[in-house]
């Protein structure tokens, strides 16, 4: 009323009306400028809660709380992050909920995409009007995207070629949806044995074949915490052998931050895991193929029942061709040659080598492994269609006569008289068969497979007694140059442990066509320790690339005789 009265007595009624219409201008003015200046938040308010450091090596970064959605969305401010140190101890205990937040941020401006997958963890404190929440950083997990993207060291390049599609009927281990590609990532399990060193690993996996390297997707945190960052593998089952690890291709694993610039894109992402092997080492060799690559092959890759994908480094063509039958066997999908490619495939589980527990060749420890050479000598049957799984057991009343099988050769360690060695084992009753390997496996252990002996000079050809019938007989003829060791090691007690009898046959001097090169007194003939002393380039150059056989067929005929007595019993 006072100031009415003022008012009245200072301004007419008509000035007064003016007045207060400037007032109310001024209001609106004031108000405007507040809203342009100061932007207030006018929708319903988002709970703010901080992340708060747990160590000295944690990040302190902002969480939000989204009350309109039911889903809650992490944002991390890598650049604007900072280290906060957690010194109270008054702190209330918190009562821990662990579950999965997956956050996918893509900048399609500059081809990046990222992905952090975290484990958050709710602490409850009494206070009410307040939620601490603590994240416990896992390994960074970057979502893979499609992504188009020197001569070789040891064999020339148009060797290495090999074909993808070995088998135009084998599906590709590939994504409907290659976009993104989201797992936990597990720090790698590498075991170093005595024969093999191999790599079990599982998250983001990127297979760069033109570097020989392959990436594992992993927080800061992680390599930071790790021990070790990166190991060299040579995946090859016959570690020790420098000279048959000099031809094997040496592959990186690594890890690496998401957002390393050395880390590549993937331009094709795969749904199944993946066994990274070597074709290198002695893999030309029949005996080396099986006791290095097949049979840890076997074993590496049996327990994913054909739900993996191999891919092969220093992976020759014929090779691949000649054992395609076993490899469509153990996996359903095509075998990739990686060296040199340019794109990068993507895994979400991989094993980078073989493995190979034991250090007898051409054998499996059913001790350490949940397989026997038995169950090896199944799968041959069953890969390669081979009818018998045991050897003629001679009767009396039987009239069948058991077959025996003659491996010949032709460069070294040739029988020069098989005819009469043919003449003697039908007289014997035996049915006679005389065959050589050659890269048709398939066709060859059928023929191996219808015998009940198998006989020959130590070689890579005997190595396809892996494909006898058990209880069936191998004679192996042992020639000069104190082989015996390796006889013993490479077959003798490989046979045994395949249910397979054995005979051997050590033949004397005057059966070697070493007599006719050397005189009856050299060194090479009466003292083979000695050419040993010289090395092996000098055993193998003498007494295995220079000696054939012929056998001294009555000398000879026991042995025969005492295979039929083992077919008997």
């Amino acid at each position: 009323m006072k100031y009415q009265t003022l008012l009245a007595r200072s301004f007419s009624k008509h000035e007064q009306k003016k007045l207060g219409y400037w007032a109310l201008l001024a209001c609106l003015f004031i108000a405007l400028s507040f809203f342009i200046n100061f932007k207030p938040f006018m929708g319903p308010l988002s709970v703010l809660n901080l992340r708060l450091s747990t160590g000295e090596d944690e990040k302190l970064h902002i969480f939000y709380d989204d009350t309109d959605s039911s889903l809650q969305i992490a944002k991390e401010t890598i650049n604007s992050t900072s280290i906060v140190n957690d010194t109270g101890s008054s702190h209330e205990e918190a009562e821990i909920m662990s579950s999965a937040l997956t956050v996918n941020d893509t900048d399609s401006s500059h081809g990046e995409s990222e992905i952090r997958d975290t484990e958050i963890i709710v602490n409850n404190a009494t206070s009410r009007s307040q939620e601490v929440v603590v994240f416990k950083e896992s390994l960074a997990q970057n979502m893979k995207t499609n992504d188009s993207s020197n001569p070789p060291q040891f064999v020339n390049e148009k060797d290495i070629s090999m074909v993808n599609n070995t088998n135009s009927s084998l599906p590709e281990a590939t994504d409907a949806n290659a976009g993104t590609k989201n797992s936990t990532v597990e720090p790698p399990l590498c075991t170093f044995m005595g024969r093999s060193d191999f790599c079990e690993i599982k998250g983001d996996i990127r297979i760069d074949g033109n570097s020989y390297t392959v990436f594992i997707v992993s927080s800061e945190i992680d390599i930071l915490a790790a021990e070790n960052t990166s190991w060299c593998i040579r995946p090859y089952a016959r570690k020790g052998d420098q000279a048959a690890m000099g031809g094997v291709r040496e592959w990186t694993v690594k890890l690496v931050a998401g957002a390393s610039h050395i880390l590549p894109q993937c331009t094709q992402n795969h749904s199944v895991p993946a066994i990274l092997f070597s074709a290198g080492g002695y893999s030309g060799n029949h005996f080396h193929s099986f006791a290095d690559i097949i049979v840890p092959l076997f074993l590496t890759s049996r327990p994913y029942n054909g739900d993996v994908q191999f891919l092969i480094t220093n992976g020759l063509t014929a090779w691949i061709s000649k054992f395609k039958t076993l490899m469509n066997a153990l996996s359903r999908y095509q075998p990739i040659s990686i060296d040199y490619r340019q794109d990068i495939h993507c895994y979400d589980s991989m094993t980078v080598g073989l493995i190979r527990r034991t250090s007898k060749e051409l054998s499996i420890d059913p001790s350490n492994s949940p397989y026997s050479m038995k169950d090896f000598r199944k799968f041959l049957r069953s890969s390669y269609s081979l009818k018998r799984t045991t050897a003629i057991k001679i009767g009396n009343v039987s009239r069948k006569r058991p077959r025996l099988v003659i491996i010949s050769r032709k460069r070294s360690r040739a029988f020069t008289n098989v005819g009469e060695i043919v003449s003697m084992a039908k007289r014997l009753g035996f049915r006679v068969v005389v065959a050589e390997p050659d890269a048709d496996v398939s066709g060859f252990a059928k023929i191996i497979n219808s015998c009940d002996v198998m006989m020959g000079v130590h070689g890579a050809g005997l190595t396809n007694m892996v494909f006898l019938p058990e209880k069936a007989v191998l004679v192996q003829v042992i020639p000069i140059g104190g082989t015996e060791w390796l006889s013993k090691t490479y077959f003798e007690e490989p046979a045994k442990d395949m249910n397979i009898r054995y005979l051997d046959y050590k033949i004397r001097v005057e059966e070697s066509s070493l007599i006719h090169q050397y005189p009856a007194d050299h060194v090479v003939l009466r003292d083979p320790s000695a050419v040993w002393k010289q090395g092996w380039s000098a055993v193998q150059s003498i007494y295995l690339s220079k000696q054939n056989v012929t056998l001294d067929v009555n000398r000879f005929r026991p042995t025969l005789v005492k295979a039929l007595e083992l077919l008997h019993q």
